[in-house]
C-alpha cells in the first residue's frame, strides 16, 4: 500500500480545527502508520492596515485540507468522521475511494507554502558511526545519538579536542562508515 495525498473538504473557516481534530484522532486511534501529514495550504501575504505593514497567513484553498495517508477502510473512516469534515474531494458516489492528488500537484502546493523539503531516505540508525562530509565538521567521525525525520537532521557526537561534543547536522552532511 502506498501513501498518497488526498484533498478533504471542510466547513469554511474550520480548516485549522479539522487539522487539530484529525491529528488528535490519529494519535488516540493509533493511526500513525496510515495517516501521516495534515496540511492546511496557506501562504504569507503582506497586508497594510492603518499604515502598518504586517505579514498574514492566507488560506490558498479555503475549505480544504490536504491529508497524506495510505487509503484503507480504517483511514478513510477516521478522516471522514472527523468533526468539520464534509468529505473527500474526488469521490464518485457513496462507497467509492477518493482519487489521490498527483505528485506534481502536491509538490506545487507544498512549494508554494515553502514546505517542499524533499524527504530523504535514510540509511543509518541511532548508534551508527558516520563521517561528516560537508560543513565546518567535515572529515570528523561520530556516533548518531538522535534522528529527527521532520527536520531532516541528526545529532552526532563527534570527538573534538578529546571530548565527545554533540553537533546537529543535516542528513546530507553525513555518510555511513
Amino acid at each position: 500500500m502506498e501513501k498518497n495525498w488526498y484533498v478533504v473538504h471542510t466547513y469554511s473557516g474550520y480548516e485549522n480545527k479539522v487539522k487539530a481534530n484529525l491529528e488528535k484522532r490519529v494519535e488516540s486511534m493509533g493511526m500513525q502508520d496510515k495517516i501521516f501529514r495534515i496540511v492546511v495550504p496557506e501562504e504569507e501575504e503582506n497586508e497594510i492596515k492603518n499604515g502598518k505593514k504586517k505579514v498574514v497567513k492566507k488560506k490558498v484553498f479555503p475549505g480544504y485540507v490536504l491529508v497524506e495517508l495510505i487509503m484503507t477502510d480504517d483511514s478513510w473512516y477516521v478522516v471522514r468522521n472527523t468533526p468539520g469534515v464534509t468529505g473527500f474531494v474526488g469521490s464518485t458516489g457513496s462507497g467509492s475511494k477518493p482519487v489521490p492528488l498527483q505528485t506534481e500537484e502536491v509538490n506545487a502546493i507544498l512549494k508554494r507554502m515553502g514546505l517542499d523539503k524533499v524527504q530523504t531516505e535514510v540509511n543509518f540508525a541511532i548508534k551508527d558511526t558516520v563521517r561528516v562530509i560537508e560543513g565546518p565538521f567535515k572529515n570528523f567521525t561520530g556516533t548518531i545519538e538522535e534522528i529527527d525525520m521532520d527536520k531532516q537532521k541528526v545529532k552526532v557526537h563527534v570527538n573534538m579536542f578529546g571530548r565527545e561534543t554533540p553537533v546537529e547536522l543535516e542528513f546530507t552532511q553525513i555518510e555511513p562508515l
